[in-house]
């Protein structure tokens, strides 16, 4: 299905985003669905896209209600795009936003479809409150009972118990360790030290406030609920702030991990569109980067890897198909779970061993340029709603290649069930 027996060129046309904010504060009483086509309604808005039909939209969120079971349609079906448009669901944790470009870029390059969108959106907010197995149980055998004995028998079986709640979890199933305990360990392997993560964090919110100053942001946030910037931005921390905060990960006396060099739980959402370059240029609409590689990885983090480790693979396996050195790239977007992680995977790159072990080259990738790391903040300062990240990244990545009119940026998210993917975009 190549058009004229060649793959189309993705073209990114632009992104927006609703601000990120902390978990149960501006955004508390707001759905995902709700955040989502906010994001939405903006992109539809920046480049007139009202009553226009786009081949698909990909979006999808890690915690959701059952009731959101077709929110990719849904949220189309609210944002002011044609009702011819479909939707639909993925989800890839961390991973998700960029997963669904992924889908929506290979449509387009098989000339499948001209145009669509992709994001994401997560809120913890409004996490989907469930109880206990045995409760469930009982209701369901009440309601499959046929006669009023039947229906009453499995009510004389409730207990107190049974109406205490169960919140989502936030560990992994296979460890029963939280992504942070999981880090944990990853720092300690790596010789991640307490002074390297607050000094990348630090940087994440320097470089996040500059970006607000400068005016950077205004065409790609889209304000809602009286929100105008992501407020888990802090101008006014230190090193010397972020060196006081303890460890809430392993309070043993060995941790290093603290609120301050790790993600904030957050609420938002985050949109792309994406398309052939014809159709761009039909439509009068610019093209700000191309989206050309993608690669996704997976580790065996049960016994063997840390659990955050996966984007390492995925990233020099992309290169070896793009026939690119680590160091041939003028922006790198990392996303920052845990500033020990972002350190890790650096770190991982530079070390010989690990480089002719596990990602089978004959020497080390290198170090990268940190003056191109995450130059207009990253994660830590300006919040990880899981689904939303990966939308964000990439909305941000065009217009600063676009802004430079050269060159390539990488991308590299990391996911819960240890794994990683990884993208290449690059200037028109």
């Amino acid at each position: 299905m190549l058009h004229d027996g060649r793959a189309i060129r993705v073209a990114v046309v632009g992104g927006a985003r609703i601000p990120f904010c902390r978990s149960h504060t501006a955004y508390k009483n707001c759905s995902n669905q709700d955040l989502m086509v906010a994001a939405m309604c903006g992109l539809v808005d920046k480049f007139d896209l009202r009553g226009q039909t786009l081949g698909d939209v990909a979006l999808g969120a890690v915690i959701k209600h059952s009731k959101d079971w077709n929110l990719a349609r849904e949220c189309v079906i609210d944002s002011r795009l044609s009702l011819r448009t479909p939707g639909v669901d993925l989800q890839r944790a961390c991973g998700t936003s960029i997963e669904a470009a992924i889908m929506i870029a290979n449509k387009i390059a098989l000339g499948q479809i001209e145009a669509g969108m992709a994001g994401g959106t997560d809120t913890v907010s409004d996490a989907p409150i469930v109880y206990p197995d045995d409760y469930r149980s009982i209701l369901l055998e009440i309601h499959r009972s046929r006669s009023l004995m039947d229906r009453i028998k499995p009510l004389l079986r409730i207990r107190p118990k049974h109406f205490k709640p169960v919140l989502p979890g936030v560990e992994e199933p296979r460890t029963k360790l939280s992504m942070g305990e999981s880090t944990e360990i990853t720092a300690k392997q790596w010789d991640v030290q307490r002074e390297h993560q607050d000094q990348l964090a630090l940087a994440s919110h320097i470089k996040a406030a500059a970006a607000y100053d400068a005016g950077w942001y205004d065409d790609i946030i889209v304000p809602f609920m009286d929100v105008e910037e992501d407020n888990n931005i802090r101008r006014d921390t230190t090193f010397e702030k972020l060196s006081t905060l303890k460890p809430v990960f392993d309070r043993t006396g060995e941790g290093t991990m603290t609120a301050g060099n790790s993600t904030p739980l957050t609420d938002g959402a985050a949109a792309v569109l994406l398309a052939s370059e014809d159709w761009a240029r039909q439509k009068n609409l610019p093209v700000m980067a191309y989206l050309t590689f993608a690669k996704v990885a997976a580790v065996n983090f049960i016994d063997e890897e840390g659990l955050l480790m996966a984007p390492a693979y995925a990233v020099s396996d992309m290169l070896k198909e793009a026939n690119l050195r680590l160091q041939d790239f003028d922006f790198y977007e990392i996303h920052e779970a845990f500033a020990a992680q972002t350190i890790a995977t650096m770190k991982a790159w530079q070390s010989e061993e690990f480089c002719r072990t596990k990602l089978g080259r004959n020497e080390p990738m290198g170090p990268i340029d940190l003056s191109r790391l995450n130059t207009k903040g990253g994660s830590i300062a300006i919040g990880h709603p899981f689904a939303a990240t990966g939308a964000r990244i990439i909305g941000a990545m065009a217009k600063m290649l676009q802004e430079k009119g050269s060159g390539r940026g990488l991308i590299s998210v990391c996911t819960a069930g240890g794994m990683g993917i990884s993208a290449i975009m690059e200037a028109n």
